[in-house]
Protein backbone atom coordinates (compact mmCIF):
# COMPACT_ATOMS: atom_id res chain seq x y z
CA UNK A 1 0.00 0.00 0.00
CA UNK A 2 1.40 3.41 -0.99
CA UNK A 3 1.56 6.35 1.39
CA UNK A 4 -1.14 8.09 -0.65
CA UNK A 5 -3.45 5.08 -0.23
CA UNK A 6 -2.76 5.14 3.51
CA UNK A 7 -3.84 8.80 3.50
CA UNK A 8 -7.12 8.12 1.71
CA UNK A 9 -6.20 8.43 -1.99
CA UNK A 10 -7.65 5.86 -4.40
CA UNK A 11 -5.28 2.96 -5.16
CA UNK A 12 -4.96 3.94 -8.84
CA UNK A 13 -4.14 7.60 -8.12
CA UNK A 14 -0.59 8.73 -8.95
CA UNK A 15 1.58 9.16 -5.87
CA UNK A 16 1.70 12.75 -4.68
CA UNK A 17 4.93 14.36 -3.59
CA UNK A 18 4.27 17.11 -1.08
CA UNK A 19 5.15 18.12 2.47
CA UNK A 20 3.04 15.34 3.90
CA UNK A 21 5.18 12.69 2.22
CA UNK A 22 7.92 13.57 4.72
CA UNK A 23 5.89 12.04 7.54
CA UNK A 24 5.77 8.41 8.59
CA UNK A 25 3.35 6.51 10.81
CA UNK A 26 5.89 6.71 13.63
CA UNK A 27 5.94 10.53 13.58
CA UNK A 28 3.90 12.36 16.19
CA UNK A 29 0.28 12.95 15.17
CA UNK A 30 0.77 16.72 15.56
CA UNK A 31 3.64 16.66 13.05
CA UNK A 32 1.61 14.60 10.57
CA UNK A 33 -1.33 16.98 10.99
CA UNK A 34 0.88 20.02 10.43
CA UNK A 35 2.33 18.52 7.25
CA UNK A 36 -1.16 17.62 5.97
CA UNK A 37 -2.38 21.19 6.60
CA UNK A 38 0.67 22.58 4.82
CA UNK A 39 0.19 20.21 1.87
CA UNK A 40 -3.49 21.20 1.56
CA UNK A 41 -2.70 24.90 1.84
CA UNK A 42 0.03 24.71 -0.79
CA UNK A 43 -2.16 22.68 -3.14
CA UNK A 44 -5.07 25.12 -2.85
CA UNK A 45 -2.79 28.12 -3.27
CA UNK A 46 -1.08 26.61 -6.33
CA UNK A 47 -4.48 25.96 -7.92
CA UNK A 48 -5.61 29.52 -7.29
CA UNK A 49 -2.32 30.97 -8.59
CA UNK A 50 -2.62 28.97 -11.80
CA UNK A 51 -6.27 29.90 -12.35
CA UNK A 52 -5.69 33.61 -11.67
CA UNK A 53 -2.76 33.63 -14.08
CA UNK A 54 -4.55 31.72 -16.84
CA UNK A 55 -7.95 33.43 -16.58
CA UNK A 56 -6.94 36.97 -15.63
CA UNK A 57 -3.19 37.29 -16.22
CA UNK A 58 -2.90 38.12 -12.52
CA UNK A 59 -0.60 37.00 -9.73
CA UNK A 60 -1.83 36.06 -6.27
CA UNK A 61 0.03 38.98 -4.59
CA UNK A 62 -1.58 41.39 -7.05
CA UNK A 63 -5.02 39.88 -6.36
CA UNK A 64 -4.41 40.11 -2.60
CA UNK A 65 -3.45 43.79 -2.83
CA UNK A 66 -6.55 44.58 -4.89
CA UNK A 67 -8.67 42.62 -2.39
CA UNK A 68 -7.34 44.66 0.53
CA UNK A 69 -8.15 47.89 -1.30
CA UNK A 70 -11.60 46.59 -2.23
CA UNK A 71 -12.31 46.02 1.49
CA UNK A 72 -11.22 49.59 2.27
CA UNK A 73 -12.90 51.93 -0.24
CA UNK A 74 -11.27 55.01 1.29
CA UNK A 75 -7.88 53.44 0.61
CA UNK A 76 -4.97 52.28 2.71
CA UNK A 77 -1.61 53.81 3.46
CA UNK A 78 1.36 51.97 1.96
CA UNK A 79 2.58 50.93 5.41
CA UNK A 80 -0.82 49.45 6.26
CA UNK A 81 -0.95 47.57 2.95
CA UNK A 82 2.48 46.15 3.67
CA UNK A 83 1.39 45.03 7.14
CA UNK A 84 -1.84 43.46 5.91
CA UNK A 85 -0.12 41.63 3.06
CA UNK A 86 2.78 40.61 5.32
CA UNK A 87 5.39 41.75 2.80
CA UNK A 88 8.03 44.46 2.74
CA UNK A 89 7.29 48.02 1.78
CA UNK A 90 9.47 47.54 -1.30
CA UNK A 91 7.26 44.71 -2.51
CA UNK A 92 4.14 46.82 -2.07
CA UNK A 93 5.75 49.79 -3.81
CA UNK A 94 6.77 47.73 -6.84
CA UNK A 95 3.36 46.15 -7.16
CA UNK A 96 1.60 49.48 -6.63
CA UNK A 97 3.75 51.14 -9.32
CA UNK A 98 2.56 48.55 -11.86
CA UNK A 99 -1.08 48.88 -10.82
CA UNK A 100 -0.89 52.69 -11.04
CA UNK A 101 0.60 52.42 -14.54
CA UNK A 102 -2.31 50.17 -15.56
CA UNK A 103 -4.87 52.58 -14.11
CA UNK A 104 -6.16 50.11 -11.52
CA UNK A 105 -5.10 52.05 -8.42
CA UNK A 106 -4.15 55.63 -7.66
CA UNK A 107 -1.89 57.24 -5.09
CA UNK A 108 -3.02 60.18 -3.00
CA UNK A 109 -0.41 62.19 -1.13
CA UNK A 110 -1.08 62.87 2.54
CA UNK A 111 -1.47 66.64 2.97
CA UNK A 112 0.27 66.45 6.34
CA UNK A 113 3.26 64.37 5.19
CA UNK A 114 4.30 64.25 1.54
CA UNK A 115 6.22 61.01 2.18
CA UNK A 116 2.97 59.16 2.98
CA UNK A 117 0.58 57.93 0.30
CA UNK A 118 -2.89 56.42 0.45
CA UNK A 119 -3.66 53.87 -2.25
CA UNK A 120 -7.20 53.48 -3.63
CA UNK A 121 -8.83 51.42 -6.34
CA UNK A 122 -9.89 53.32 -9.43
CA UNK A 123 -13.24 52.62 -11.08
CA UNK A 124 -11.38 50.43 -13.59
CA UNK A 125 -9.64 48.62 -10.73
CA UNK A 126 -12.96 47.99 -8.99
CA UNK A 127 -14.48 46.51 -12.14
CA UNK A 128 -11.47 44.31 -12.83
CA UNK A 129 -11.24 43.12 -9.23
CA UNK A 130 -14.98 42.28 -9.12
CA UNK A 131 -14.58 39.94 -12.12
CA UNK A 132 -11.57 38.24 -10.54
CA UNK A 133 -13.22 37.99 -7.11
CA UNK A 134 -16.30 36.29 -8.54
CA UNK A 135 -14.15 33.74 -10.36
CA UNK A 136 -11.92 33.29 -7.29
CA UNK A 137 -14.91 32.50 -5.09
CA UNK A 138 -16.17 29.88 -7.56
CA UNK A 139 -12.70 28.30 -7.70
CA UNK A 140 -12.49 28.09 -3.91
CA UNK A 141 -15.95 26.52 -3.77
CA UNK A 142 -14.84 24.01 -6.41
CA UNK A 143 -11.60 23.21 -4.57
CA UNK A 144 -13.58 22.38 -1.41
CA UNK A 145 -16.35 20.52 -3.24
CA UNK A 146 -14.92 17.17 -2.13
CA UNK A 147 -16.22 17.87 1.38
CA UNK A 148 -19.90 17.80 2.23
CA UNK A 149 -21.36 20.79 4.12
CA UNK A 150 -21.10 19.07 7.51
CA UNK A 151 -17.41 18.23 6.91
CA UNK A 152 -16.71 21.84 5.95
CA UNK A 153 -18.50 23.11 9.06
CA UNK A 154 -16.61 20.67 11.29
CA UNK A 155 -13.25 21.50 9.70
CA UNK A 156 -13.99 25.23 10.05
CA UNK A 157 -14.83 24.76 13.74
CA UNK A 158 -11.75 22.67 14.46
CA UNK A 159 -9.40 25.06 12.66
CA UNK A 160 -11.03 27.91 14.61
CA UNK A 161 -10.16 26.14 17.87
CA UNK A 162 -6.60 25.65 16.69
CA UNK A 163 -6.30 29.28 15.66
CA UNK A 164 -7.66 30.47 19.03
CA UNK A 165 -5.14 28.28 20.82
CA UNK A 166 -2.26 29.54 18.67
CA UNK A 167 -2.97 33.25 18.98
CA UNK A 168 -4.13 33.04 22.60
CA UNK A 169 -6.28 35.62 24.33
CA UNK A 170 -5.98 39.13 22.99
Amino acid sequence: MSRDEENGAPPDAPETIDHETRATETDHAALRLWLRLLACTNTIEAGLRTRLREAHDCTLPRFDLLAQLHRHPKGLKMRELSRRLMVTGGNVTGLTDKLVAEGLVERHADPGDRRVFTIQLTAKGKRQFQKMAQAHELWVVELFSGLDPQDKAQLFELLGKLKSHLVGPR
